[in-house]
């Protein structure tokens, strides 16, 4: 059996999952509150013997939870979140966390997303406002005023993307377990006026991208020159 070639195989799998990962983070880049993801490997050990080989396990996802810088735009629907925590947002496949603060209010009043999911409260009602009062004001807890009454607060969830987080939109997940209000957190609020960006590094993402596609031309070569090394041996010992 040619356990290199399978080696190689695994090696291939491997590189082709990580260059996907950061083909995507490089194509968000720019992408208000995007996460950068990674990919974790492991040796797989097959027997016990002097004979045991290592294959490349199949991978673990991860994300990158450090912030992204903030950019002011001065829309007063435009959120950005201060600290570890995340916004809420109801989707058609359940609730949404994300760190794109990009709002804004129908003319029934309710405070959605861009895509017109509802944005949620600490309670995980969907906020709605009054669509008579203009553009509501944001205090540093998330608590909406209109005419300086309170209308409502941005719910404010407690969150690490982590392997039963799945990806949702352009920047959201979709949490594998119920993420719980921040209450009185002192390091952590809203900022009006501000967004988000991306935390990838494109130019980082970009060196890793022409390592990943380079090794992966490596293992291609191995594998062929392994194959044409058996071909010959085969030829040799029959003739």
């Amino acid at each position: 059996m040619q356990t290199g070639l399978y080696v190689a195989l695994s090696s291939q799998m491997a590189l082709e999952r990580r260059l996907a990962t950061l083909a995507d983070n490089v194509a968000n880049a720019g992408t208000v509150g995007f996460r950068a993801g990674g990919v974790t490997f492991s040796d797989v050990m097959t027997g016990l013997s002097e004979e045991s080989v290592s294959f490349v396990s199949a991978g673990n996802n991860f994300y990158d939870t450090r912030a992204g810088g903030l950019q002011e735009t001065g829309n007063p629907f435009d959120f950005a979140v201060q600290g570890d925590a995340w916004f809420a947002v109801e989707t058609p496949a359940g609730p949404m966390m994300t760190r794109d603060g990009r709002f804004t209010m129908r003319e029934t009043g309710e405070l959605v997303t861009l895509e017109g999911h509802a944005v949620l409260d600490a309670g995980g009602a969907p906020l709605v406002l009054d669509p008579l009062a203009g553009p509501p004001e944001a205090g540093a807890d998330g608590m909406l005023l209109q005419n300086g009454q309170p209308v409502g607060a941005i719910g404010l969830f407690s969150f690490t993307p982590g392997p039963n987080a799945t990806r949702y939109g352009n920047s959201g997940f979709l949490p594998g377990t119920q993420p719980q209000p921040v209450v009185d957190q002192p390091d952590v609020g809203v900022a009006q006026g501000f967004l988000e960006d991306s935390n990838v590094n494109p130019v980082n993402e970009m060196m890793r991208l022409i390592q990943v596609q380079r090794t992966f031309e490596q293992v291609t070569a191995l594998m062929r020159d392994s194959d044409t090394s058996m071909e010959d041996a085969i030829k040799a010992m029959g003739s």
